[in-house]
């Protein structure tokens, strides 16, 4: 008895699916727990196993949208794989035979030993002496027939030759360099998890009164703490010390200064929280995803970098759950990564704050009085003007700045 092979329920809110990607063929013979296909959701790829042992149809094909519940294939009892049809070859492929072309040679101009266009013998030895041929010299004779005074002003004039002045738009055409290779255009259907960025993106650009304000961070003092622990807090902890947990604990000290930018709006009310599930950006293959770090207010750097880390590494490779990105009360994205100066980041709805870090770049800032070189990083900070008003919104991200600037005020908590 055949055993159907269906959608599964992955989430209150979702209904329907895209198949990605099978992984088993039609036909093979799959062992229980085997993973046939991935299927992606709006929130992520989720693996499809095997429950029992069987050879696999397959009745659904890779880009197929489909609804919860769905049946795909089936599973037939046996054993081995079935086996696999050969390729049926055009038997009309080689009927095709090339055709003899024949072209007649035409004549223009009239033939070279007739009177047309043929000098007279004073005009032939005129040009034997000039070099000069039948097709330099314009015959007025009869039938165009070239005589002794046709040669002679030739003779007297610049010999007519091939010009070799290019055409206007060959010389156009001349001036443009040559490119070499194909131009190639690609179409790629936009995957799931691609149309819902888009549209959380687009819906925030038309559904919020964003602004974004901006300052520097001297990073000097934090480098130097780093530098100077790093290889203590790797050996204590097991894991190295980075700038986003410095910013995360950061952020979260400034929520608490600053509420409205950890609230959102839920119709007519403002919902604001007495803790910060702060989402981490986070780049993949498939696109962008935006796991949470649950009480992040309540962790330590060491704790921060490992929920970091472990977020990261699942969502790279597909496997983070609904749970895990839904939720954020705020949003940190790191563009320097991949060596932004500054951006404007958009809101991760319904939030109402998204700050954003960038690279790193060494310039002059004053320091008592003295130009010095120091390294600075812009950070920006997007928020909903419904909630924040900008007063609240400098408020949060010079604390910010301060708590980065001089990490000891995080430890004294001043």
């Amino acid at each position: 008895m055949s055993i159907e092979i269906k959608i599964p329920s992955i989430g209150e809110s979702i209904t329907e699916v895209t198949l990605t990607t099978w992984l088993k063929e039609d036909g093979d013979f799959v062992e229980e727990g085997d993973i046939l296909c991935e299927i992606e959701s709006d929130k992520a790829t989720v693996e499809l196993p095997a429950e029992e042992s069987g050879v696999l149809k397959r009745n659904a094909e890779e880009g197929a949208e489909l609804e919860i519940g769905a049946v795909i294939g089936s599973l037939e009892p046996g054993e081995g794989a079935a086996p696999k049809k050969e390729a049926t070859k055009d038997s009309g492929a080689n009927e095709s035979s090339a055709q003899e072309s024949s072209s007649g040679s035409s004549s223009s101009g009239g033939d070279s030993t007739g009177d047309k266009n043929y000098p007279s013998p004073a005009a032939r030895k005129i040009m034997a002496e000039k070099g000069l041929d039948a097709g330099d010299v314009h015959g007025t004779g009869k039938d165009g027939r070239i005589t002794k005074s046709d040669a002679m002003g030739a003779e007297k004039s610049q010999p007519k030759k091939e010009s070799t002045a290019p055409a206007p738009s060959q010389a156009i055409a001349a001036q443009s360099p040559e490119v070499g290779g194909e131009r190639v255009i690609r179409r790629e259907k936009m995957s799931r998890l691609r149309k819902t960025i888009a549209n959380r993106l687009t819906e925030a650009k038309n559904s919020t009164a964003m602004l974004t304000t901006f300052n520097e961070i001297d990073m000097h003092w934090i480098m130097e703490l780093r530098k100077k622990y790093k290889e203590q807090f790797k050996e204590k902890h097991e894991i190295g010390l980075g700038f986003m947990s410095l910013f995360t604990k950061a952020c979260t000290i400034a929520l608490k200064e600053v509420p409205g930018v950890n609230a959102m709006l839920d119709g007519e009310e403002m919902v604001f929280h007495d803790y910060a599930d702060v989402g981490i950006a986070v780049s993949t293959p498939k696109g962008l995803v935006v796991p949470v770090i649950r009480n992040a207010e309540a962790l330590n750097l060491a704790q921060i970098e490992k929920e970091i880390k472990r977020l990261a590494l699942k969502g790279r490779d597909g496997k983070l759950t609904l749970d895990e990105m839904s939720g954020g009360t705020f949003t940190i994205t790191n563009g320097g990564v991949f060596g932004s100066m500054l951006s404007t980041p958009i809101i991760n709805i319904p939030q109402s704050g998204i700050l954003g870090m960038h690279n790193i770049v060494e310039r002059p800032v004053a320091i008592n009085g003295q130009v010095v070189v120091h390294p600075v990083m812009y950070v920006a900070l997007s928020y909903d003007h419904r909630i924040v008003d900008g007063k609240e919104s400098v408020t949060f991200l010079y604390r910010v700045k301060e708590l980065i600037e001089d990490p000891a005020r995080m430890l004294l908590d001043v």
